[in-house]
């Protein structure tokens, strides 16, 4: 009988609990009626009362779920569910072979065809990748064998376990690393590997307290013998003609330290280096830092209108070969960014198909092309893509969203705010616990290893 009752008492407290919960819910949902049919910002919700509420719930989840559910492996933006997946591959050095036929459309114009030959070359018969030097006319040039590297990522704009992840997994695979335009963070140099120092137009890193260009600062970093190159950049190919944006819940104390900006603070970059408004400012500037750090220096650029070229060949052989940029990293309207307009994203710049061809056959015909280096980035993540570009004109090609992928970024489009799910481009330290340094950075050298033997696979056939 005992237990009888406890039972019984039990059920009834159960019982007015449900009965509490649906008396809450009642009122919660009468409370936002009234809030729904009284506001006059949204008239979903004016007319479709709590009901109206749910659309944006289901807009917010279909950029979680679209991937999973809905989209085919090829239908994906910026990148889709095949070429994701052939990077997750490759960096855990799993098969990456696919079985039954191409899921890619082979009959659309613009498509994309290698020509094989009746008689490939047998794999033991390649060569090694040719040793290109850059920045001859330099103190200390570069000597590189790297076909695929590490493209500019800022400190603040990806966090300190992805910064640790890639110079650690550069290191082991011999490629090199840009730094992005946030400046030279200690974790670039405590991964070990060689050092691209991009110089933005804000000049993070290497500014005095008036945003200028710091000779004592570029000679400091010029010391290091981490540091192999610099890059001035003049503009990015997700935003040309706007500089970089960091919001303000990114800049940590470590990070305004390092950039020389307040704390705290939303900065957007200069739209352009004040000092340079001319093809003679640019190669005075080239020169200048050139001078002062001894290392090869070139420019990053997303190309327009190509007399810009023509323009700056003249002046290069008025002043002599020394004078020259050692490289040009071609960014392209292919180009991703953590923050930019959507309207620059979308319709500005050209392809990397179309401005590649253009660059390289300029240097050619300008007899610059074994001087200048070409460096290509661009959605180039996987073999084909990278073969393309070599084959376009590249000396060397670049990555940032393919090692990004490669440490395990599931495209979750959150790289504006400080929400990214898998600690990427995020400076939450909750978040950031979920990228295993150690882990993270043995993807990154079987990824190189693997884009290296595929581009060998084409090349064979």
């Amino acid at each position: 009988m005992m237990e009888f009752g406890v039972v019984n008492w039990f059920a009834e407290v159960i019982s007015v609990l449900l009965v509490l919960a649906l008396l809450g819910g009642i009122v919660i949902i009468v409370v936002i009626c009234v809030v729904d049919v009284t506001q006059t910002a949204s008239a979903i919700r004016r007319n479709y009362r709590v009901i109206g509420r749910f659309r944006y719930l289901f807009e917010t989840l279909g950029e979680f779920f679209r991937q999973y559910f809905f989209a085919m492996d090829r239908e994906e933006m910026p990148f889709n569910r095949a070429e994701r997946s052939w990077v997750y591959r490759a960096a855990k050095n799993v098969d990456s072979t696919v079985p039954f036929g191409s899921t890619r459309s082979l009959t659309t114009n613009g498509t994309v065809l290698f020509v094989n030959c009746p008689f490939p070359t047998l794999e033991g018969e390649s060569a090694q990748l040719e040793a290109l030097t850059i920045g001859p006319y330099n103190r200390y040039p570069y000597t590189t064998s790297s076909i695929f590297n590490i493209s500019d990522m800022s400190f603040g704009a990806i966090s300190k376990p992805t910064v640790l992840a890639l110079s650690r997994g550069a290191s082991m695979a011999g490629y090199w690393m840009n730094t992005g335009e946030g400046g030279v963070s200690p974790y670039h140099l405590e991964g070990g590997a060689d050092i691209v120092v991009q110089i933005g137009t804000a000049k993070y890193g290497v500014r005095d307290a008036q945003g200028n260009l710091d000779d004592l600062r570029l000679g400091e970093l010029a010391a290091l013998p981490q540091v192999k190159m610099f890059e001035l950049k003049l503009s990015q190919g997700a935003k040309p003609g706007k500089g970089g944006m960091l919001p303000g819940e990114k800049v940590t104390e470590e990070i305004a330290n390092i950039r020389g900006i307040p704390l705290g603070k939303g900065y957007i970059s200069p739209n352009r280096h004040t000092e340079i408004d001319s093809v003679a400012e640019l190669l005075d500037t080239v020169d200048h830092i050139r001078t002062v750090t001894g290392k090869p220096i070139g420019f990053k650029l997303v190309l327009g209108s190509y007399a810009f070229l023509d323009e700056m060949s003249f002046e290069i052989h008025r002043r002599g070969m020394e004078s020259t940029p050692d490289f040009i990293t071609l960014d392209s309207a292919d180009g991703g960014t953590g923050a930019a307009p959507q309207s620059l994203i979308d319709y500005m710049g050209l392809p990397l198909k179309e401005s590649l061809p253009l660059l390289s056959n300029k240097l050619i015909e300008r007899d610059l092309k074994r001087r200048i280096r070409i460096v290509a980035p661009g959605k180039l993540i996987e073999p084909a893509a990278v073969a393309l570009a070599l084959r376009l004109g590249a000396d060397f090609v670049v990555s940032a969203r393919g090692f990004m992928f490669a440490l395990g970024c599931i495209q979750a489009l959150q790289c504006n705010k400080n929400t990214c799910p898998t600690g990427i481009t995020t400076h939450n330290p909750r978040l950031q616990k979920g990228l295993v340094v150690e882990d993270k950075a043995q993807r990154v050298s079987p990824y190189c290893e693997n884009m290296n033997w595929e581009v060998g696979v084409i090349a064979h056939s």
